[in-house]
């Protein structure tokens, strides 16, 4: 046995998403990071040992353009590329890559925090270091640090430090939350083992073992819907110890859970009722995904009013979209469903001040044992939620390092510099503009060789789709939309009512309150194009949600399925969805009545009047970096018009150290690491492919080359600019072609001083 002592800026305990996500935000600032994970692999519940699908604010398609971005974005896409069939092993090494790849971190695999040291008063606490032994190399590993992150989920870092937490569920009263019990509840959201099937090509039999257990002597046969050909997170269910202590009785919590899966197998197999004779069981996890267990109590704690209602933080860093989701306490053993959700009516922010400890002056937190209510929790614990938390709490320690003040004295005196920075990084936030004073990009005359001016969707040979449903079209406003023009047929001489609705939040995208109603005459006979006033002219930009109303005289006409639609355009449909039978979702919410899962990827064919601003070229420096109000990006004419490009002019010569471009992938989509929801493109089509970088010096005609780019599959770009270009007077990227959009996208250009 050896001993060691690690002095690092800031030391990040628990490699899963959240803590991964922290140690490489404070890496890429410069940071030296310690990241001690207690497993062989990093990722946490989404590694191979556990084998949890991330989701995230998306919440399956649920919610609309809210995929991540920043780190838990990047690794979605390089997972969407190396990995298109959701192989978990392959997961390990996108997460590991991402990691390694950083100079500033050093990693501690297999190394299990056993102790910790504090001082300071119980309202003053401060962490002096942690002590690690790694297993199998039979080393004892002091870490010394001026900032401590706490991501290990359990709490545990906190825990031997004296932070102040919470345990199971807070009374009603105590946060006004009506889906709280009347009175506090020392329960939890339970854990799960997973298993995987394969089938064998022939008949494979299956003995249980005598531990399996007998699941016709429990619920589960008529309570859970079982299917032979499911397997992975499918069993979400086989869930347990909600009324234990998740983290004391965790062996006897895995005991029972395999039990149960060893009793579903012999059920599948052996029962007669499934078509199964050749399947085989290929892998039973050994290692709880747990849920729920210490929260810490920050300067906020973030409840279940602040998720439904959407508050607006001056602190948000970070965003959530998955539903409040409750599980029963007896999991796998209760007679009701599975899970019960609610969600808000679009993606709702978290705080800074939910963060960092309350008592503990530079520890730091991010993952599911922030400062939340168990209500709220059951919204921001799904992993790349996690992560985006992690990227923000890793950015604030670097900068507390950076300015030698505690978490606390950064919220008090740079939470807008927090929130600029993690708007740099592309990290995950809504409707932060850019006011970033090294952005010279923000003082320039911005201008481009086309726009696409005209919001519509058109198709070549569009299909008839009978309107049996009412549809929503959503339709980025910018400044005013007066008109939209239908592609309809009917078989004979009929009406449509259409409506104009507002959609309440610059983030939401659901028809909230009706702003314009009119009805128009719909000819019988082959497909023509109608005119429907649709008046709306908000005082800021904002989708608005063009109502066709349920007539099934009438046919709309449908884009073709895989062609990229065009930016800031969605189609929903008034219909009841939910493909997952073991959850009850509360239908009162828009959200759920008006879901974009049946035509997801299709649009109805219009075009709206007048010509928008929403896609012009200053929305490539306006900050936002995602739909928010509209899709925020500039969007070009056709590339098979030619190259397109955005052009920066400065009155006089600028020096820049590096470009930043962000450009579109489609935030709407769903990317899943097992792929849950499968997307066929392993290189998103909406992303920019082939593009150069060029500057122009002062009273020269010439461009100077600084980047040259082909084969590009990236949302985010940096590009230094060498020192041999000299002072200029004008930036510009010309894209010559994507990945399959037929137009350039560009939602940021940004010039660094």
């Amino acid at each position: 046995m050896r001993t060691q002592t690690v002095d690092a800026d800031i030391v990040v305990v628990g490699g899963g998403l959240a803590g991964v996500s922290a140690a490489v935000a404070a890496a890429r600032l410069g940071r030296r990071v310690a990241l001690i994970n207690n497993r062989p692999v990093l990722g946490g519940n989404s590694s191979s040992e556990v084998r949890v699908w991330v989701c995230g604010a998306t919440a399956h398609g649920n919610q609309r353009w809210a995929r991540e971005t920043g780190i838990i974005g990047e690794l979605y896409r390089e997972n969407q590329y190396r990995n298109p069939d959701g192989n978990p092993i392959y997961w390990d090494d996108v997460v590991l890559d991402t990691v390694r790849r950083e100079p500033n971190i050093a990693l501690f695999l297999n190394t299990e925090v056993v102790d910790a040291s504090a001082e300071g008063p119980d309202d003053a606490r401060r962490v002096r270091s942690v002590t690690g032994w790694t297993l199998g190399s039979e080393i004892r590993t002091t870490f010394r640090a001026p900032v401590f992150l706490d991501c290990t989920g359990d709490g545990l870092v906190g825990a031997l430090v004296g932070a102040r937490h919470r345990l199971g569920k807070e009374g009603r009263d105590e946060f006004g939350e009506d889906w709280a019990p009347e009175e506090p509840e020392r329960e939890f959201l339970g854990s799960t083992l997973l298993f995987y099937t394969k089938d064998a090509g022939h008949p494979v039999k299956y003995v249980a073992p005598e531990s399996a257990k007998d699941i016709t002597t429990t619920p589960i046969p008529s309570s859970r819907i079982i299917r032979s050909g499911d397997s992975g997170a499918h069993y979400w269910w086989i869930e347990w110890g909600g009324r234990l202590d998740i983290v004391h009785d965790n062996e006897r919590i895995r005991d029972e859970l395999r039990s149960v899966i060893l009793g579903i197998w012999d059920h599948i197999k052996n029962s007669g009722e499934f078509d199964a004779d050749t399947l085989t069981l290929e892998w039973i996890g050994n290692l709880p995904g747990k849920r729920e267990y210490r929260r810490f109590i920050g300067d906020h704690t973030l409840t279940q009013n602040d998720v439904l209602a959407q508050t607006s933080f001056d602190d948000g860093v970070a965003f959530g979209g998955w539903s409040i989701d409750l599980h029963p306490a007896d999991g796998m053993y209760a007679t009701g469903a599975g899970a019960l959700q609610r969600f808000s009516e679009g993606v709702f922010e978290i705080p800074f001040r939910s963060l960092y400890s309350v008592n503990v002056e530079n520890l730091l937190m991010a993952g599911r044992n922030v400062s939340a209510t168990h209500i709220a929790f059951g919204a921001a614990r799904v992993m790349a939620t996690c992560a985006a938390m992690g990227e923000a709490a890793g950015t604030a320690a670097a900068m507390c390092v950076e300015h030698e003040v505690t978490p606390r004295e950064l919220h008090a005196t740079r939470r807008s510099e927090l929130r600029q920075l993690l708007l740099r990084a592309d990290a995950s936030l809504i409707g932060v503009e850019n006011e970033d004073p090294d952005d010279l990009a923000r003082t320039a005359t911005v201008t481009a060789s086309s726009t696409r001016s005209v919001v519509g969707a058109e198709a070549p040979d569009p299909e008839a789709h009978a309107l049996v449903d009412d549809l929503g079209l959503v339709v980025p406003v910018h400044p005013r939309l007066d008109a939209v023009h239908l592609l309809l047929s009917a078989d004979e001489d009929t009406e449509l009512t259409v409506e104009v609705h507002s959609t309440g939040r610059r983030q939401n995208v659901i028809p909230a309150r009706l702003e314009h109603r009119t009805t128009v005459r719909v000819p019988g006979g082959a497909p023509a194009w109608i005119r429907a006033d649709a008046a709306f002219a908000p005082e800021a930009p904002e989708n608005a949600v063009v109502v066709l109303r349920a007539n099934p005289a009438v046919r709309v006409h449908l884009t073709a399925k895989g062609v990229p639609l065009a930016p800031g355009v969605l189609t929903l449909v008034h219909r009841a969805d939910n493909d997952d039978q073991n959850v009850q979702i509360s239908q009162d919410e828009l959200l759920v009545q008006w879901p974009t899962k049946p035509l997801r990827g299709r649009a109805v064919v219009f075009r709206a009047e007048p010509e928008s601003d929403a896609l012009a070229p200053q929305r490539a420096v306006s900050g936002f970096n995602r739909p928010f109000g509209g899709p925020n990006m500039w969007a070009s004419a056709p590339l098979a018009d030619g190259p397109a490009w955005l052009r920066l002019d400065w009155p006089q010569p600028v020096a820049a150290r590096e470009m930043r471009l962000v450009f579109d992938d489609d935030l709407d989509l769903e990317l899943n690491t097992l792929h849950h929801h499968r997307s066929p493109d392993e290189i998103l089509p909406q992303l920019v492919r082939d593009y150069r970088l060029e500057v122009q010096r002062a009273g020269s005609d010439d461009w100077t080359v600084v980047a040259d780019e082909t084969a590009n599959r990236h949302r985010l770009r940096v590009h230094p600019v060498p020192a041999e270009a000299g002072p200029f007077s004008a930036a510009r990227l010309v894209v010559t072609a994507t990945n399959g959009a037929p137009e350039a996208r560009v939602v940021a250009f940004r010039v660094q001083s």
